[in-house]
């Protein structure tokens, strides 16, 4: 296989892979409106993927030249979506917010480095490329773990919560009789 099927391989890839991407986080988005404050932030990163996973599919010859470009865009956005989580984690009261913090901005770098130097990036693309996908998907990893463990906190806080109600419902029960 020549580097240029093996790009154009990876270029196709990339579009797969940005529009899956796009139907699941779309999903995902819709399916926790209710749950979750920052909802609409994983449905517009969802549409944008699925869009541009569309797209890139429809032009593969586009997909190769602006790849870069592409991908360090995708990853900026999503990084600085992450970023953002991380400090709603830290109004939530989570303590480890800081670590989601930490590795978005490191993407945001990567990102960055992507975006600025497209031509040089073009010979390591698959290197920066994988360090930047890396460094988000670290940070979704945290963010998920971080989710899960706010969730469990409103579970425990709600059961408690209708332990209360149900005391003082007993107590008015009582004082009225």
């Amino acid at each position: 296989m020549s580097p240029q099927d093996s790009y154009l391989t990876l270029s196709i890839l990339f579009s797969l892979s940005f529009l899956v991407s796009g139907i699941i986080e779309t999903f995902f988005a819709l399916q926790n409106t209710k749950n979750l404050n920052g909802w609409g932030w994983y449905l517009v990163s969802g549409l944008i993927s699925l869009i541009m996973g569309i797209f890139l599919l429809m032009y593969p010859a586009l997909s190769m030249s602006i790849l870069p470009l592409v991908v360090g865009f995708t990853l900026l956005f999503r990084s600085f979506e992450l970023l953002g989580f991380a400090f709603e984690e830290k109004e939530a009261g989570v303590l480890n917010w800081g670590n989601l913090a930490i590795v978005s901005v490191l993407s945001i770098i990567l990102s960055f480095i992507l975006i600025a130097n497209p031509v040089f990036t073009g010979i390591s693309l698959v290197v920066f490329t994988g360090l930047a996908f890396i460094s988000t998907g670290i940070s979704s990893v945290i963010l998920s773990f971080n989710l899960k463990k706010l969730k469990g906190s409103a579970q425990k806080l709600s059961d408690d919560l209708k332990n209360r109600i149900e005391d003082v419902e007993k107590e008015v029960k009582e004082a009225t009789k």
